[in-house]
């Protein structure tokens, strides 16, 4: 079997799993929707229809065209305050963000995405891998901590989204938690554990745990998660939910889950764990964004990633979604850890592509 096979087989098998478990990773759907101020509308497949009509390859020229995996809930407002800004059209292809990679790689040269926008490195590594996109300008590079982009320049992380273990304020203190997400496995947690395997954020953890500790490593501390009857939740949001509702003591999810709740209810029974120096769990995933290869306006997708990391976009993600600024000196929402004041585990995430693997391991120890 190829590289590109494998790769887009992983990345498909992403996409299903996703569907079929309601990956609740920022709200993104695997079934698009209308919006912008051109539409995309994808087939049933996946795939790009080509057929004219509302798909994003019949656009008009001057318009910059997105493959997002973040929902149109989340980057809608902020992609057309781009187009107000900038007078650049916009045209927006949305569905889960496995699938919108895994959809680049199968249209080759013909896709008519300029920008692909996905809201976690694996996939943004799986496309660099396959020279699917370009290089960017240092001045859009320089934006962002070395530690949260291409080591090679091919993709720029937009926000960052902190794994965490969130923790029942009404049962345990910060202090009751140990120093290390690996410690998790201490019989002491057996049934006290609430987890989503299927999600996409949880898999790219996993994924990184086997760069960190080894693939030996990675099934101890599944194995140990698993024997210590971790509860199964859908995905983050009934994570939270199940902590502050006291079903499991802790939780392992992204951060800005809990934030959400946090706005509406200051008294929800809940707290984040953010971890550092290093450990496993203080992995920072992003949001990021790169330049399609085959793109026919690679200028205005450049200022298209610009105005993303611009005090305008980054004070959004802050104030909206609740995710860590990367760029232009944009305070994080309060409560919430400046990313410059975390030691996150020495990974390059480019490392994180590799999907198939987590998901063999994860279907072998019986967890998928």
């Amino acid at each position: 079997m190829s590289r590109l096979i494998k790769v887009l087989s992983a990345l498909m098998l992403l996409a299903l799993v996703a569907a079929a478990c309601g990956d609740d990773d920022d709200g993104a759907s695997s079934t698009p929707t209308p919006t912008g101020t051109a539409v995309a509308n994808p087939s049933p497949t996946g795939t790009a229809t080509g057929n004219g009509g509302d798909d994003v390859s019949d656009v008009a020229e001057g318009t910059v065209v997105v493959y997002s995996g973040r929902s149109e809930e989340l980057v809608g407002p902020i992609l057309e305050r781009f187009t107000e800004e900038t007078g650049i059209e916009v045209a927006v292809r949305y569905g889960d963000t496995a699938e919108m990679a895994a959809t680049i790689l199968e249209e080759g040269g013909n896709s008519p995405a300029d920008v692909y926008f996905g809201q976690d490195a694996g996939a943004l590594g799986a496309l660099a891998a396959e020279g699917r996109l370009t290089t960017l300008p240092d001045e859009i590079l320089d934006e962002v901590p070395v530690a949260l982009r291409s080591v090679d320049g091919q993709w720029v992380g937009i926000s960052g989204r902190a794994r965490v273990v969130v923790y029942n304020t009404d049962l345990l203190d910060e202090s009751d938690l140990p120093d290390s997400i690996l410690d998790f496995t201490d019989p002491e947690w057996d049934g006290r554990i609430g987890w989503a395997p299927t999600n996409g954020s949880f898999q790219a953890f996993v994924t990184a745990l086997r760069v960190l500790e080894g693939e030996d490593g990675a099934r101890d501390w599944l194995e140990g998660i698993r024997d210590n009857g971790a509860t199964e939740y859908p995905n983050n949001t009934t994570v939270v939910e199940a902590v502050a509702a006291g079903e499991v003591d802790v939780g392992f999810v992204n951060h800005y889950y809990l934030y959400r709740f946090l706005a509406e209810d200051p008294d929800y029974p809940a707290a984040n764990k953010f971890y550092s120096d290093g450990d496993p769990g203080a992995l920072i995933n992003v949001a990021g964004a790169g330049i399609v290869d085959s793109s026919d306006e690679p200028e205005l997708a450049e200022t298209l990633i610009s105005f993303l990391l611009g005090e305008e976009a980054q004070t959004y993600f802050a104030t909206e979604t609740f995710e860590i600024p990367l760029a232009a000196g944009v305070e994080p929402a309060e409560e919430l850890p400046d990313v410059n004041s975390l030691t996150v585990p020495d990974i390059d995430l480019a490392q994180l592509e590799d999907l198939a693997g987590t998901l063999e391991l994860l279907f072998d120890l019986g967890i998928l």
